[in-house]
């Protein structure tokens, strides 16, 4: 998730470096665009909390104060310090114990740097790590003139990651981009349906009506999978008893995988004492088909203990 998120900041180089070497399968990307249509790897489309901008170009916020990567060129966005994720107004890390804020040196990649990185040390070490890149908020960039969902497909094809036989998941948020995705851009690759909640207006998508049977079905017909919160998946417990939801078996039934975020070992939730704890009651309990966790080699180290059959040593 992130890269190696819980041990350096997020989506930098070397979290990705670290992520690879703990043995992840998958290392995700968030996009956004440049001011010169240049995908670059970013969670949000504002990047106040993750970098020093508002001291490098105070001018440049917008009305609501917050600055957005969308008005900076590449050149403008590599002149940023990186740090770990902070709040912007009290400075304080958002997860104190990870990262020192401020410490070493890091800057924004571009989506081509890290396919770059990945695929370079797929070569060095053997292995075949894959990618799993999130178009993010397309349809805000469309109102900032911007069409990222093509560009990004543009990138990856030129990269060879194109088909579903390739290592890679697409993912997205807002269904009417994934099945624009599907249909219009001709998208032949194996791609998730993101499933937010209605409350945070991540998109104009009814995630509510998204998790019912007929939803399910509606996503099976362009997407392989869904990526649900993890408490859609597991609600808590009551009277001692797993409160585990449907969602997995409805979504199994209709040939999709499932693969909740985020599992943070400094985040629990409620009913679980420990990371590996969490990671049983989802993969042994709920049943899904992979997790994003923020500390992957804690979570390569448990599918190796608990199945050493299908998921061997590397």
């Amino acid at each position: 998730h992130r890269g190696a998120s819980g041990y350096l900041p997020e989506h930098t180089l070397p979290a990705v470096t670290l992520a690879h070497a703990m043995g992840a399968d998958y290392i995700e990307q968030d996009v956004i665009l440049s001011k010169d249509d240049v995908p670059v790897v970013v969670h949000d489309i504002s990047i106040e909390s993750i970098s020093d901008v508002a001291k490098r170009f105070p001018e440049r916020k917008r009305a609501d104060g917050r600055f957005y990567a969308v008005d900076f060129t590449l050149a403008e966005l590599k002149q940023l310090r990186v740090t770990e994720r902070f709040n912007p107004a009290t400075g304080k890390a958002i997860y104190p114990n990870r990262f020192p804020i401020w410490q070493s040196a890091f800057a924004i990649p571009t989506l081509e740097e890290e396919l770059q990185l990945i695929q370079g040390l797929n070569k060095t070490t053997g292995r075949s790590t894959g990618v799993y890149p999130e178009i993010k908020a397309p349809a805000w960039h469309r109102r900032q003139g911007k069409d990222i969902s093509r560009i990004v497909l543009g990138v990856l094809a030129r990269y060879g990651y194109r088909t579903r036989s390739d290592a890679f998941y697409l993912q997205c948020f807002d269904f009417d981009e994934v099945k624009r995705i599907r249909r219009e851009l001709g998208f032949q690759g194996r791609m998730i349906q993101l499933i937010g909640a209605n409350s945070d207006a991540e998109s104009a998508t009814d995630y509510d009506r998204m998790r019912t049977r007929q939803g399910l079905e509606e996503v099976a017909a362009v997407a392989d999978g869904i990526g649900p919160a993890t408490n859609q998946v597991v609600t808590g417990k009551r009277e001692g008893k797993l409160q585990i939801t449907d969602l997995v078996k409805n979504a199994h039934a209709l040939g999709l995988e499932v693969h909740p975020y985020t599992f943070r070992a400094d985040a629990l939730p409620a009913y679980a004492a420990s990371l590996e704890e969490q990671f049983s009651i989802f993969f042994l309990e709920a049943q899904v088909d992979g997790v994003f966790t923020d500390q992957a080699d804690r979570g390569v180290a448990f599918l190796r203990a608990k199945f050493p059959a299908t998921y061997p040593a590397k």
